[in-house]
């Protein structure tokens, strides 16, 4: 069996995700994630591990049985160039690490820590104990957090955030959750209840997928139905929230603050630069900006190869493969 490696992310971990495949497998690893790269070496592959194959890495592996995102999405594989019989399937283990992304954001930005860490270094004191007219900040406690999207990140993150004493409400796409077992005040459907989320929310963690029905699913009315204190947490898609819209409410203090993890522009293959937005958010104050590392720990992708190991195990054996997202030609 050929496996060509694709995914950069999982170069840190090489002799763990080699340990994890098939003995006795040919191991090839792809010097970037280009696609010219990658088409090179998979004409005899079995295996493409990696999110990133295009039509042109398709056609020049006739022969691939299995093409495994490291990762949750696989929005950058051309299912439909693929070899009939493919199998395409995916992996996750970045909840938990997505989730203390989310607790630690909600924290540094709901007790203000980012501005106040930016005062201080002007030599500014802007809390009560020094300044009368500093406001006060809130705890995580009995404050209510709305999650859009409430799937292994939202559960997760509620996991985290209910042990700081917070209230939980959520709307998913289908409104398919038991809110009583989970633990939150109420649960519903976005379509009937993202207005009343938004409006009682003092943090809203938006991990909802991105499809055509959610590509700007929070705009401009949305943001101002929010509270002026509330915090916006996004680990889902930059799309889920008009681009223009944040920008503007996050500058014009509409809402409290905002921790953007998913953005509207990504760097070109190959390369570590590219601006994230059009948009000046870098020169607001209430944003936390991480480039799209909210999941990014070894203990992910640790949990990744592990699984993208089992399952290569399971195509050698002719067993039946977890995490599937298609079959080509079903």
């Amino acid at each position: 069996m050929k496996i060509v490696v694709a995914d950069q992310n999982l170069a840190g971990i090489r002799a763990e995700t080699e340990a994890s495949l098939p003995a006795g497998s040919e191991i090839v690893w792809s010097p970037t994630r280009d696609a010219d790269d990658i088409a090179a070496l998979v004409g005899d592959a079995d295996v493409l591990i990696g999110g990133h194959c295009p039509k042109e890495v398709a056609d020049a592996g006739p022969g691939l049985r299995l093409v495994h995102a490291a990762g949750a999405g696989t929005d950058g594989i051309d299912v439909g160039a693929l070899p009939a019989g493919c199998t395409v399937a995916n992996t996750f283990h970045h909840e938990d690490s997505i989730a203390e992304y989310v607790a630690a954001s909600a924290v540094l930005l709901r007790r203000g820590f980012l501005a106040q860490d930016a005062a201080l270094r002007r030599g500014e004191w802007p809390t009560p104990a020094y300044d009368p007219a500093a406001r006060w900040t809130g705890s995580l406690q009995e404050a209510t957090v709305g999650f859009v999207g409430f799937g292994h990140i939202g559960s997760r993150a509620w996991d985290r955030l209910r042990a700081f004493g917070a209230r939980g409400v959520a709307v998913t796409g289908r409104g398919a959750i038991d809110a009583a077992a989970t633990g939150l005040d109420w649960a519903g459907s976005t379509a009937d209840r993202l207005g009343e989320l938004l409006a009682c929310s003092d943090v809203v963690v938006v991990s909802a997928p991105l499809t055509p029905a959610t590509e700007g699913l929070i705009g401009a009315a949305e943001l101002t139905s929010m509270k002026d204190s509330a915090i916006l947490v996004n680990v889902g898609r930059g799309p889920l929230v008009d681009e223009r819209a944040l920008y503007e409410a996050l500058r014009d203090n509409v809402i409290g603050g905002a921790a953007i993890d998913v953005w509207y522009g990504y760097p070109a293959p190959g390369t570590a630069r590219a601006e994230p937005s059009a948009l000046p958010f870098r020169e607001l104050g209430n944003v936390l900006m991480t480039p799209h590392s909210s999941g990014l720990t070894r203990q992910t992708f640790l949990g990744r190869a592990a699984e993208i190991g089992a399952n290569t195990h399971r195509l050698a054996a002719g067993e039946p493969l977890a995490n599937v997202v298609a079959v080509v030609g079903r």
